[in-house]
């Protein structure tokens, strides 16, 4: 029996694959050995050494300690494209609400209330909500992963010149991008050529602030903005400034903070991206198959923290070693195997960074043996035996 911890409503779509008469589910769990989550910020927790795995039910992993998990050896998934489409569907209303000046209309009609004559008034009023069609214009987005890549093409679909920007572009996400998207070598390219720029990729040291006093001076007079990824993505006053200077003619941001609320030509969207019944369906299915595919049989995928590792289970004992990238640390393992006598019957060994994982099957019932002697190699985190 496994127990999991539970720190938000996880969707029943995703509950429901674990079943009762294997996993207790709680929101008070003291000795789990996964933990399920959406938003809940686990920084300030203690983490208990039962715990092998965490799986988030969403994309950002910045709710996580990741680095304390990583030198403890608890695996952190996430559910990368659950929840791809409706971003992308938030981020087409973007693009239309950042030209068509719907929002401030809207809040204009609003305000006429109790007004004589309101249909004269919206008639004579109207012209200053004036705002360009998306199509025939030309869309910026940088990073095309799972979201990046609908939003290219729902855009091309919508009309729009697609210019797209990503190094680090997976062989999937190519394949599923259409042809009519061009490919820019670089975003100072995407900066001076776009009307419109969206931004799809993770925060890391490299991507903070992305946006900045030098990049702002780099784009297209009257560029809009959309933000739906990560809020530390744009540097706001550097933003506010280029809103100022009519550099940048509309901000949409999905993260809104003190500074730049009420600020003439900011949209700030309450965070809506992933916020719709079927994505959190999507993601909490995701992220219980996945811990569920490793608490039982060992597999990784989709880990921010470790590398994807799968191997088919057979049945037979199952030991898996999460240990540091280091030198000789194989050598040492498939040691320790063959001096307590045991056969190596099938096994995989990935990296990624600093850390690696190791899964060995092997013919005798009992590995316990072993277990010992494995945690005394230098660099081994944690071993388990399935």
């Amino acid at each position: 029996m496994f127990n999991i911890l539970t720190l938000n409503n996880i969707s029943e779509s995703g509950t429901s694959l674990l079943p009762a008469e294997t996993y207790t589910l709680s929101s008070n769990a003291e000795i789990p050995e996964g933990v399920l989550l959406r938003s809940y910020s686990m920084h300030d927790m203690e983490l208990p050494t039962s715990l092998h795995a965490i799986a988030r039910a969403g994309a950002g992993v910045n709710n996580i300690p990741i680095d304390k998990c990583s030198e403890l050896g608890i695996v952190v998934f996430n559910t990368p494209g659950a929840n791809a489409n409706a971003v992308k569907e938030l981020v087409i209303a973007a693009l239309l609400i950042s030209s068509r000046k719907i929002v401030e209309g809207i809040n204009w009609s609003n305000s006429l209330k109790g007004q004589k004559d309101v249909a004269k008034t919206v008639e004579k009023g109207k012209a200053e909500f004036v705002g360009p069609e998306i199509a025939g214009k030309k869309l910026g987005v940088v990073g095309l992963g799972a979201i990046g890549v609908m939003v290219a093409n729902a855009a091309n679909s919508l009309g729009m010149e697609v210019l797209g920007y990503d190094p680090f572009i997976s062989i999937d996400a190519a394949w599923g991008l259409s042809r009519s998207i061009k490919k820019s070598v670089s975003l100072d390219t995407i900066f001076a050529e776009c009307d419109y720029i969206t931004v799809h990729v993770p925060l890391n040291d490299k991507t903070k602030d992305m946006f900045n006093d030098e990049t702002l001076k780099k784009v297209k007079k009257g560029v809009k903005i959309l933000n739906l990824s990560r809020a530390e993505l744009v540097n706001n006053t550097a933003m506010k400034d280029a809103l100022e200077q009519d550099i940048v003619s509309c901000y949409v941001t999905d993260f809104p903070t003190e500074e730049i609320l009420e600020v003439k030509n900011v949209i700030a969207i309450p965070h809506l991206g992933a916020s719709t019944p079927e994505s959190e369906d999507n993601c909490a299915a995701m992220a219980a198959i996945e811990i569920r595919d490793f608490l039982e049989f060992g597999n990784i995928k989709n880990s921010v923290n470790f590398p994807n590792c799968e191997l088919p289970y057979t049945g037979k004992t199952r030991v898996t070693i999460c240990h540091k990238n280091i030198p000789n640390v194989m050598a040492s393992i498939t040691t320790a195997f063959a001096k307590n006598n045991f056969n190596i019957d099938n096994m995989i060994n990935k990296s990624k960074g600093n850390f690696a994982y190791t899964i060995i099957d092997v013919d005798q019932d009992n590995a316990d043996e072993v277990v010992l002697e494995l945690l005394g190699i230098e660099g081994v985190i944690k071993v388990r035996i399935i």
